[in-house]
């Protein structure tokens, strides 16, 4: 009894400040990171969701974490930094990943500039960027005027990208949808329209608060 109250005495904390402390901390967490998790849980089995509403993008099946893309920025930073619950200032972001980038690679670059500013006030939560093994002297010497907005991303060190099942850049562009926690979860390609992708990102952020 006397250890005990000289350790309270001491200034540290009772077994009861230590268990409300663990409870603030998880009540804080639900709060900021719940309505994420609940909001992948519904798109992904449908629970909850309004009657008939589908997504158009093509689903990756499990989710991919970012990292195992190994990609970096320009400035050689690994680009799954930007992402998970530890970030405050997580956003989505669509990429376009493409080997040599023809007409159809440049018609995503488009349809990822047009649906972004399409957002409107929304458009800030979400981020471009792009992966393209081979850019034409074209594309380079225009991108600065038509896609100063996407960044261009590197491969990591010798190691090509690891993409998703389904997504096979040098044969056929496409733009990987990544959710603030760095989950590639969806991807569109010129079978899609700017429709359909701006659909599935309102609906996802009307029902997430994150990113």
């Amino acid at each position: 009894m006397a250890n005990r109250e000289s350790d309270q005495q001491s200034g540290g904390p009772t077994p009861e400040q230590v268990r409300r402390g663990r409870r603030t901390a998880l009540l804080l967490f639900a709060i900021g990171f719940g309505p994420m998790v609940f909001a992948t849980i519904m798109y992904y089995t449908g629970w909850l969701n309004p009657a008939g509403h589908t997504n158009n993008g093509e689903l990756i099946q499990p989710v991919l974490p970012i990292a195992e893309l190994q990609l970096q920025t320009a400035d050689g930073q690994p680009l799954a930094n930007r992402f998970g619950p530890q970030r405050a200032n997580a956003e989505w972001m669509m990429m376009v990943v493409a080997g040599q980038c023809t007409e159809e690679c440049e018609n995503l670059l488009y349809l990822a500039r047009q649906v972004n500013i399409a957002l409107g006030k929304n458009a800030d939560r979400v981020s471009r960027a792009a992966y393209i093994a081979n850019v034409p002297a074209g594309l380079e010497a225009r991108w600065s005027d038509e896609y100063s907005g996407m960044e261009r991303l590197q491969s990591r060190g010798d190691q090509a990208p690891a993409w998703p099942a389904g997504v096979q850049p040098d044969r056929e562009p496409r733009i990987l949808l990544v959710d603030p926690f760095g989950n590639v979860m969806m991807h569109y390609g010129n079978e899609h329209t700017g429709k359909d992708m701006l659909k599935d990102l309102k609906h996802l952020m009307k029902i997430s608060q994150i990113g």
